[in-house]
């Protein structure tokens, strides 16, 4: 046989790999770059933080929802109730809250520092009614609830969380404008007594896991005011030998501490079941409304478990959304705390992102089987209408907070309305000042195509200027 003309050995020639030129690969490359360089252009404008407030929080409250109805039905069902009878009050609760979130949202940071004390002493006044006989209620063995007629109870505790940042930001606010948190008892006195006074009300009803939460709003106040090192390690060694005691001097809270990580159903049959209904979710879920495990396998499924329920109807893509928003919710949070200029929006940005974030850490883990059951519901997602309230004003705070950073308030400034008196008084302006053309030369004057020298839009140049003088000048 005849060889090839492209082989003397008759085998067929070896197929050469085709190099892509250097040009497309830098081509490439540079792609990318610009995708990155554009994708921080568009994370550090100013209003990023307020749209991953508000968005994010109104993701999480309607989704919240959609899993209350669907994780509640069969526990509404059992107890001889109405299918949707608690998404009814969660959605009556999350409309009320919506109007908390716009009036926290609108209040001045002067309003907000008024409030603080009359916060704080309702939240305490509610707190020792609590442990009255005949007005205190007992839920799950925790004494921390206080029936307003009906099917309408309030737990005041919920309450406390949103004084202690409140009141807590106003004190070393002050104290650092008066220089004063150099000294450590300054640091200490009053904020520490007065939130161990917070936990004692709380610790009298037995509800370690809102203890918690207020324990972690202290130390993050605590760390924004620049405490020293030996100053957190006396208060958290103080902290620790107190929950060292309770949780001894407690059988149900050193069973839940032998739960973590266990796979006994039998001792641990709340949290071995989480974990079930987590692991049959697989990627993408069974299913909205298809869930196995809220047909009385898994007690609290739409309070304290509503993630793992989530995680079996919606699967890992739904609780990695979940997760994904509360990330933004809290990286929105600490970036309003870093640049803003006043102390007191500092402390409280910083106290309302150590809260929320928290809790979701001490929900989502105990659902994982990763930290002891503390009894606590995930921030505007659970049901129950006492977390949601007080949440759903704290996060209006943060969109307060954001709203009137120096550049997000330039940017908001700027904006004109599409329809109204405001735009039709700009067009009729921009008529009169010279849309038409000069009779003698036949050209429009200078500037009458609404561009500058530079061929820019003239808001957008004063929109820049009104910015760049906001930042220099540093006012509120």
């Amino acid at each position: 046989m005849p060889a090839s003309p492209g082989s003397r050995t008759g085998r067929p020639p070896a197929q050469r790999t085709v190099k892509r030129p250097a040009a497309a690969r830098a081509g490439r490359a540079g792609t990318v770059r610009n995708l990155v360089i554009r994708a921080r252009k568009a994370w550090d404008r100013p209003l990023t933080a307020y749209y991953l407030i508000l968005g994010g929080s109104l993701l999480i409250t309607v989704l919240g929802l959609v899993m209350v109805y669907s994780a509640s039905q069969i526990t509404a069902l059992q107890m001889a109730l109405p299918g949707s009878y608690f998404f009814r009050k969660q959605l009556l609760a999350a409309v009320i809250g919506a109007g908390l979130m716009v009036a926290a949202s609108r209040m001045p940071v002067k309003l907000h520092r008024a409030l603080a004390y009359p916060i704080l002493a309702g939240a305490v006044f509610l707190m020792a009614l609590v442990q009255v006989p005949g007005i205190g209620m007992s839920v799950n063995g925790n004494q921390n609830w206080i029936s307003l007629g009906g099917s309408f109870q309030i737990q005041p505790s919920e309450i406390g969380k949103l004084a202690l940042v409140l009141w807590g930001a106003d004190l070393i606010a002050r104290k650092q404008e008066r220089r004063l948190l150099t000294q450590w008892k300054h640091m200490l006195v009053p904020l520490v007594p007065v939130a161990f006074m917070l936990l004692g009300l709380i610790m009298l009803g037995g509800d370690m896991g809102t203890a918690i939460i207020l324990t972690a709003i202290l130390f993050g106040l605590l760390w924004l005011a620049g405490a020293p090192t030996r100053l957190f390690v006396g208060v958290l060694s103080m902290a620790a030998v107190i929950g060292a005691i309770l949780i001894k001097t407690s059988a149900n809270r050193l069973d839940r501490f032998a739960c973590v990580g266990s796979s006994d159903a039998s001792r641990c049959w709340q949290a071995v079941h989480g974990i079930y209904a987590l692991a049959s979710g697989g990627i993408f879920g069974s299913g909205l409304g298809a869930s196995v495990e809220k047909w009385g396998q898994l007690p609290e499924a739409h309070t304290d478990f509503i993630f793992a329920v989530t995680g079996e109807e919606l699967g890992l893509a739904g609780t990695l959304s979940v997760l994904a928003l509360f990330a933004a919710l809290g990286y929105a949070g600490i970036r309003v705390a870093g640049r803003t200029e006043d102390p007191f929006v500092r402390y409280a940005a910083g106290g309302v992102t150590t809260w929320i974030t928290a809790q979701a850490v001490i929900n989502i883990g105990a659902v994982l089987g990763l930290l002891p059951i503390a009894g606590v519901p995930l921030p505007l997602f659970s049901y129950g209408g006492s977390a949601l309230l007080p949440t759903m004003f704290a996060i209006g705070l943060l969109i307060a907070f954001a709203r009137d950073e120096p550049a997000a308030r330039a940017a908001l400034a700027m904006r004109q309305p599409r329809f109204g008196r405001k735009r039709a008084g700009g067009l009729a302006s921009g008529r009169r000042t010279g849309r038409k053309p000069d009779r003698r030369t036949g050209r429009k004057p200078e500037g009458a195509s609404g561009r500058e020298s530079g061929g820019e839009p003239r808001r957008w140049n004063t929109m820049r200027r009104r910015a760049s003088a906001a930042r220099s000048s540093g006012e509120r």
